[in-house]
């Protein structure tokens, strides 16, 4: 069976691949949000790093195998400083939680879950900055 790669104009999105979501994400990861890279992670390449095709749009890959991303970028460490994530609704409810966000924010969408992790980042950073 040959691959079919992902159709935004009738496939359904596991999350919004857009450019908001992927800036939104780097955001976060520039405010220090923590990853530890594993399988089940959606990731961004804006550094054109992965020459295989992204089976996404924008860039977007999926961890299914570990080992395979790291014999691409040589080690986990690399792998973090090159990608960025794209953590899934559960992941982005899970974070809000770790972060002592109000359980109420679930039934946001997951831009808004975002903007509230940053949120939440920039008030540790600046506490820890005091």
């Amino acid at each position: 069976m040959t691959p079919t790669p992902f159709d935004p104009t009738r496939d359904l999105a596991p999350i919004p691949f857009d450019d908001r979501l992927c800036r939104l994400a780097a955001d976060l990861k520039n405010q220090g949000l923590p990853w530890r890279p594993h399988v089940g992670c959606f990731v961004w390449d804006p550094e054109n790093v992965i020459e295989t095709p992204s089976p996404f749009p924008n860039r977007i890959y999926f961890i299914l195998s570990l080992p395979r991303f790291v014999g691409i970028f040589g080690t986990v460490e690399n792998m973090v400083a090159k990608l960025v994530w794209l953590p899934t609704m559960h992941q982005a409810g899970a974070l809000c939680r770790r972060l002592g966000l109000r359980d109420d924010l679930e039934g946001s969408d997951i831009y808004r879950l975002y903007e509230h992790v940053g949120e939440a980042l920039a008030v540790s950073a600046r506490l820890e900055n005091t």
